[in-house]
């Protein structure tokens, strides 16, 4: 296992991830550098203690193993193409695209022989990827339902495959009935601490009815006021006919019909203990009937995503399968089309779909 070079194409907020990754795992990864749009924003970023350059010609000469691109959401296609088209393995941030041609055209890439994985993260919370375990180990027989209040749009929508079970084999086709409403919620919390102000937000709930071709379903309930907020909380309300995985308990009955209560904890994923932090490791040592998706778990998510790179890079399988990830932004585009129609909205056949 040697050591992995990365460099980062953007310096917003999730780039600050990555690096933080790199310094807590120097053994496992090197950050080269962070691509900045000025060198004014390079500097800032010097100040924390991070390589930082505003030339790209300074990443190509360096030759990372692979790119990480952490642009906005809407030049996410463009700079990840770029840096496909010179050669460089990429993990991108979600989503991969923001329209049907452009998921389209990054899955002709790969049959091109791009090297591209998508940094979904969510199914490798170390508390999310606990509750599929017992879920795939049959704890709570065969599942037929999720509501899920977790995270948003093509995030949900990996997880949702998940739970249900559908993540292999060809995709499902679906309808989806989607809408949004605006409710006033006082502001407690932001990416960058407690506020205390009073302050009061309008905020868009989504809710999303998913009705799959094989007869399960899945009921989406999401405000964004949720990642940063004291006063609203997430939720997971799995069920099967055994049993149900309800926030971090699963409720089942076992071979000789005896009712049985497991609590979930923010446990590593097996065989990745080594990315453990002394945060996670914390975590892992609690019980909490709450749903909290702490920075310990996505920087640990995002670590195995980086450490799956560099099989990726030599042949081997994808940390997440593109074929998912597009699927992901997929569903989150035919919920806002939902949305935008007033109506149901069922999947037509996309390439990437076998």
């Amino acid at each position: 296992m040697k050591k992995l070079t990365f460099s980062v194409v953007g310096s917003g907020w999730r780039a600050d991830f990555y690096a933080r990754i790199a310094a807590a795992h120097p053994d496992r990864f090197a950050l080269s550098h962070i691509l900045c749009r000025s060198e004014e924003k390079a500097n800032a970023i010097r100040r924390k203690g991070w390589p930082a350059t505003a030339n790209e010609g300074d990443i190509i000469s360096e030759k990372p193993d692979f790119i990480v691109v952490t642009v906005s959401k809407g030049a996410n296609f463009q700079v990840t193409r770029h840096w496909l088209s010179l050669g460089f393995p990429v993990l991108a941030e979600t989503p991969a695209g923001c329209s049907f041609e452009e998921l389209c055209a990054l899955w002709e890439l790969k049959q091109r022989g791009a090297r591209l994985a998508v940094a979904e993260q969510y199914f490798r919370y170390p508390l999310i990827a606990a509750g599929l375990r017992e879920v795939r180990a049959g704890r709570i027989g065969e599942v037929h339902s999720v509501t899920l209040s977790l995270c948003h749009d093509y995030h949900a929508a990996s997880v949702i495959r998940r739970m249900l079970g559908m993540e292999s084999g060809p995709l499902r086709d679906f309808t989806v009935r989607a809408a949004v409403r605006e409710y006033p919620v006082e502001r407690t919390d932001s990416r960058f601490g407690p506020v205390t102000d009073g302050s009061v937000a309008q905020s868009g709930r989504v809710t999303a009815d998913f009705a799959f071709d094989n007869g399960k379903r899945a009921f989406y309930d999401f405000d964004g006021i949720q990642y940063h907020t004291r006063i609203r909380a997430r939720h997971i309300d799995l069920r099967g006919q055994r049993g149900q995985w309800y926030d971090t308990t699963i409720l089942s009955s076992d071979e000789t019909h005896t009712p049985r209560l497991l609590r979930l904890t923010a446990a590593p994923i097996p065989g990745l203990e080594a990315l453990m932090t002394p945060e996670l490791a914390a975590l892992a040592g609690e019980w909490n009937p709450f749903v909290h998706m702490e920075n310990a778990q996505d920087e640990y998510a995002i670590a195995t995503l980086m450490d799956g790179m560099e099989a990726f890079i030599a042949g081997g399988p994808e940390p997440y399968p593109l074929r998912e990830a597009l699927e992901d932004a997929y569903t989150w585009l035919l919920m806002g089309s939902s949305i935008d129609a007033h109506a149901p909205i069922t999947t037509a056949p996309r390439p990437w779909q076998a």
